[in-house]
C-alpha cells in the first residue's frame, strides 16, 4: 500500500471532512450517543456487530451486490474501477452512487481502492449468495471440478444448482424410499458438498461459481418497476375522510360501552372472548372488527388497564381530553398510534405456537420491528406523486429489493395497508393527504391533512314520530354525553340514530333527572318539534318511577300501593332479592340495596333508591379511568435520527478528543483523585498567567475517567473555570477530581478537519 494511503480504518476517518464525518454519524445515528471520545473510539463503535448488522439492514439489493464484489475480491483491496467492471449489468451511476453509500456508512473505506472491514465480513455471512470456499469447509473437491459436475446426473446437479442460486446451506434429506441414497446425499459422498451440522450441508464456494458462469454474483439486481396504481387524489381524500369519520365515531362507541361496563383483564393479558362478543354484539360489528377497534385505542392511548385493582380495561384520562378535541385532531391521534404501535392487531383470533386463540390486547401481539416496517411500507408509497400508489404485493416485492435483509419481516404488509386504508391513511394503494402529513409531520401533519374533510360537529337531532333522535353528522362531546344516557345508540355513520325507549328514559330518571329536564332538553336539542308519542313516553315511565322506594336495612323496600308490594313479594322473578314483609307498606331484605334494585329492575320494576332521610337518590353516571400510556414504544435514543446540529457537535468533540490525543504529553503530572498536589496547582496557576491550554485527566462523579484539551480561566475555591475544546463550552471541573495535567505544547496540533 502507498505510504500516503490510509492504513487503518481509524485513519482513513482522520482523512474525512467535517460534513463528511456528519453523514456518517447522520446515516448511523447509534455510533453518536454519547459521542465517541475521538476517532478511535468511533472507529471501534462503526466495528460492533449490531450497528453493523443495523447498517447493513437499511441497504437496497444493488448496493449489497457492489458490496459483495467487495467481499468476494482475492485480495483486501479492490480498485473502484473494477467493481464497476465487475457489475456490468448494472448502470455505473447506479454502482458509483452504491460505492458512495457504503463509503459514507464507513461498511467499505478508501478513496480509490475501497476496503471492507472485517466485522463487515463477518456481518455479511454469505456474500452474493456463495458458500464458503472449501478449505474453510475442510472439503478437499476433485481435481478436474468442470468434468467431475458434468458427469452428474439431471437430479444431482438440480440439487447444486437450487444451492447455488442464492442461499448455500440446504437441508440433508432422509435416506429415499427403499433405503436408496438421496442425491444429496451422493453429492455429499463424492465430496461436492459440506455437511456443517448433523442436519444441514453447505455448498463450496468454488463449485457455486462454476455453476453461475458469467454471473458470478448472480443476477443484476435491478430496481423493479412495478405498476403504478392511478386515482384522483379528491376522490382518495374524500374516501379517506369517510374511514377517518367512521374509525373516530366507532372508537367513541367503543369508549362509552367500555365506560359503562369495562372489560376484564385476563392473568395473561388481553380481552377475555367472551368481552369481545359482548363489545362486537353492543356495537353491531363482528369480533374481529371488535378486536380491531380495541387495539386501536389502545395503541392510541385512549384505553388501558386501570380500576381499583388494575384488572380492568377502562377507557383512559386522555380520553376526556380526546372527546374534546376537533374531528382531525382526534383522527389524527388515531393515526400516529398505530403507526407507532408495536403492536400487530391482525393476529387477533390466530393460533399462537401452543395451538391456543390469541386475545386481543394480549401480549402475544408484540412485534418491536412492527412500527419500521410500517413506516417502510407508506414511505415507498410516499415517493410517489399524490394520486398515484401501488397494489399490495407490487410494494412488497419493491420491499423485498429496497430491504433484502429484512424480507421475512415483510409477512405483516399486506395486512397493514389493509389497516391503513381502514383508518384513512391509505385508499386503494394510494395515499391520502393526511397519511402523507402524518409521514413528514407525525399528528399535527395528519390533522392539517384532514382539515375540511371531516364535518364540523354538530349541536342537535332531529326528533322522529318513531321515538328516534337523528344526529345529522358527528356530535359535540357534551350532547354527545347526555344522549348516552337519555337514548341507545341504534345504527352509527355518517348520520347516528339514537332510540329513546323506556329502558333509555328510566335509566336517566336513575340519574337525578325529572321529567321536567327530560322534556326540557329534548325540546332544546331537537331543530323539529318532539312528537307527542315522545313526551307521552317520557311522562308515562316518569309516573311509575319511584313509586317503590329501595333503602338500607340491608336493606327495606316501600311504598304506598301496598298491593303493588303484594305482588314483589309473590313475584318468582324477585325471589333472589330475599324479600319479607315487615309492616303493610314495607318489605325488607338482607342484601344491599344494589343488589335489590338491580333485581327489581331486571323484574321489569321501576324501584328509585332512597336516603335515610326519604329524599330520592340518584347514581351519577360513573367514570372510571385508567392512567393511560401509548402503546407504540418511544424509538430508542440510539435509533433517533441525528439533527443536523447534533451532527455537528458531535463532530467537533470527536476532533477536540483527537486534539486532545495528539497533545498529550510523555510526562504529564499526575495525582492520586481526591489529593491536590503542589505540581497540579503550579501548571494550572502557570497556564491561567499565560493563557496557555492544558491536557486535563479527569474523573467525573460518576467515576468515567476522559481526557480533554481545556483552556484555563480561573482557580478558585478547589474549582477551575475553563473552556472545553472538546465539547466547546465553558466547564467547572473540581480539582480533586483531576488525575494529570500538563501544558499543551504549542507545536501540538490543534482541533480541526483532521
Amino acid at each position: 500500500m502507498p505510504a500516503d494511503r490510509p492504513a487503518t480504518l481509524a485513519a482513513w476517518l482522520r482523512t474525512r471532512s467535517d460534513a463528511q464525518l456528519a453523514a456518517l454519524l447522520a446515516a448511523r445515528p447509534d455510533v453518536a450517543r454519547p459521542a465517541p471520545s475521538d476517532v478511535v473510539a468511533l472507529a471501534s463503535r462503526l466495528a460492533v456487530p449490531v450497528s453493523v448488522d443495523r447498517a447493513l439492514d437499511d441497504l437496497d439489493a444493488a448496493t449489497l451486490q457492489v458490496l459483495d464484489v467487495v467481499l468476494l475480491a482475492p485480495t483486501d483491496g479492490v480498485e473502484a474501477a473494477e467493481v464497476v467492471a465487475a457489475l456490468s449489468g448494472l448502470p455505473e451511476g447506479v454502482v458509483a452512487a452504491a460505492v458512495e453509500r457504503l463509503t459514507t456508512r464507513a461498511l467499505l473505506w478508501g478513496e480509490d481502492v475501497v476496503h471492507a472491514p472485517d466485522q463487515v465480513r463477518r456481518g455479511v455471512r454469505h456474500p452474493a449468495g456463495l458458500g464458503r470456499r472449501a478449505a474453510e469447509l475442510r472439503v478437499t473437491l476433485p481435481a478436474d471440478l468442470p468434468a467431475a459436475v458434468a458427469a452428474l446426473e439431471p437430479a444431482e446437479r438440480q440439487v447444486l444448482e437450487r444451492l447455488a442460486a442464492d442461499r448455500p446451506v440446504g437441508h440433508l434429506p432422509e435416506t429415499g424410499s427403499g433405503g436408496a441414497a438421496t442425491p444429496a446425499r451422493r453429492l455429499l459422498q463424492a465430496g461436492l458438498l459440506a455437511r456443517i451440522d448433523a442436519l444441514n450441508v453447505e455448498l463450496p464456494r468454488e463449485i457455486g461459481l462454476l455453476l453461475r458462469g458469467d454471473l458470478p454474483y448472480g443476477p443484476p439486481r435491478v430496481e423493479p418497476t412495478p405498476a403504478v396504481v392511478e386515482r384522483d387524489p379528491a376522490v382518495v381524500d374524500r374516501q379517506a375522510a369517510g374511514a377517518a369519520l367512521e374509525s373516530v365515531g366507532r372508537i367513541g362507541e367503543l369508549l362509552a360501552v367500555l365506560e359503562e361496563e369495562p372489560a376484564g383483564l385476563l392473568r395473561s393479558g388481553g380481552v377475555a372472548v367472551r368481552d369481545r362478543k359482548r363489545l362486537a354484539k353492543a356495537l353491531t360489528v363482528s369480533e374481529d372488527d371488535a378486536g380491531w377497534l380495541l387495539e386501536l385505542a389502545f395503541a392510541a392511548g385512549l384505553l388501558d388497564v386501570g380500576g381499583p385493582h388494575r384488572d380492568e380495561w377502562l377507557p383512559t384520562r386522555g380520553y376526556d381530553v380526546w372527546r374534546e378535541q376537533p374531528l382531525a385532531d382526534r383522527w389524527a391521534a388515531l393515526a400516529a398510534g398505530w403507526l407507532e404501535s408495536t403492536r400487530l392487531p391482525s393476529l387477533v383470533g390466530q393460533r399462537d405456537v401452543a395451538g391456543k386463540g390469541v386475545n386481543a390486547l394480549s401480549p402475544d401481539l408484540v412485534r418491536h420491528t412492527a412500527p419500521s416496517i410500517r413506516r417502510s411500507a407508506l414511505d415507498a408509497l410516499a415517493g410517489y406523486p399524490p394520486g398515484r400508489g401501488l397494489a399490495p404485493d407490487d410494494l412488497v416485492g419493491l420491499l423485498r429489493w429496497r430491504t433484502p435483509r429484512r424480507g421475512d419481516r415483510l409477512a405483516p404488509v399486506p395486512d397493514m395497508l389493509a389497516e391503513a386504508a381502514r383508518i384513512g391513511v391509505l385508499v386503494g394503494g394510494v395515499l391520502s393527504t393526511g397519511g402523507r402529513g402524518l409521514l413528514v409531520r407525525g399528528e399535527e401533519g395528519a390533522a392539517d391533512g384532514m382539515q375540511g374533510l371531516l364535518p364540523e360537529p354538530v349541536d342537535h337531532v332531529l326528533a322522529q314520530p318513531d321515538l328516534t333522535l337523528v344526529a345529522p353528522g358527528p356530535l359535540v362531546a357534551g350532547l354527545a354525553d347526555t344522549l348516552a344516557v337519555v337514548a341507545d345508540v341504534e345504527s352509527s355513520g355518517g348520520a347516528t340514530v339514537f332510540r329513546v325507549s323506556e329502558g333509555s328514559v328510566r335509566r336517566a330518571l336513575d340519574a337525578g333527572w325529572s321529567a321536567t329536564d327530560l322534556h326540557d332538553f329534548l325540546a332544546r336539542a331537537s331543530r323539529t318539534p318532539i312528537p307527542q308519542s315522545l313526551d307521552y313516553l317520557v311522562d308515562d315511565v316518569a309516573r311509575q318511577h319511584g313509586r317503590l322506594r329501595v333503602g338500607s336495612i340491608e336493606c327495606y323496600v316501600r311504598s304506598d300501593d301496598h298491593g303493588l308490594l303484594s305482588q314483589v313479594l309473590g313475584d318468582r322473578r324477585t325471589a333472589s332479592a330475599e324479600l319479607r314483609r315487615l309492616a303493610p307498606g314495607v318489605l325488607v331484605s338482607g342484601l344491599g340495596a344494589d343488589e335489590v334494585l338491580t333485581v327489581l329492575r331486571s323484574a321489569g320494576y321501576a324501584p328509585a333508591g332512597e336516603s335515610a332521610g326519604g329524599a330520592v337518590l340518584t347514581r351519577p353516571p360513573a367514570r372510571p379511568r385508567a392512567a393511560g400510556r401509548r402503546a407504540g414504544l418511544p424509538a430508542a435514543a440510539a435509533a433517533r435520527p441525528l439533527t443536523p446540529a447534533e451532527a455537528a457537535a458531535t463532530v467537533r468533540e470527536i476532533r477536540a478528543g483527537d486534539a486532545a490525543l495528539a497533545a498529550r504529553p510523555a510526562t504529564p503530572v499526575r495525582q492520586v483523585p481526591g489529593v491536590t498536589t503542589a505540581g497540579t496547582l503550579e501548571v494550572l496557576s502557570r497556564a491561567i498567567r499565560d493563557g496557555l491550554p492544558v491536557w486535563l485527566g479527569y474523573v467525573d462523579a460518576q467515576g468515567s475517567g476522559s481526557q480533554r484539551v481545556v483552556q484555563p480561566v480561573s482557580l478558585a475555591g478547589g474549582f477551575l473555570q475553563g473552556w472545553d475544546e472538546r465539547r466547546q463550552e465553558s466547564r467547572t471541573f473540581a480539582v480533586h477530581r483531576i488525575t494529570s495535567v500538563a501544558l499543551v505544547e504549542e507545536e501540538a496540533p490543534a482541533a480541526g478537519n483532521g
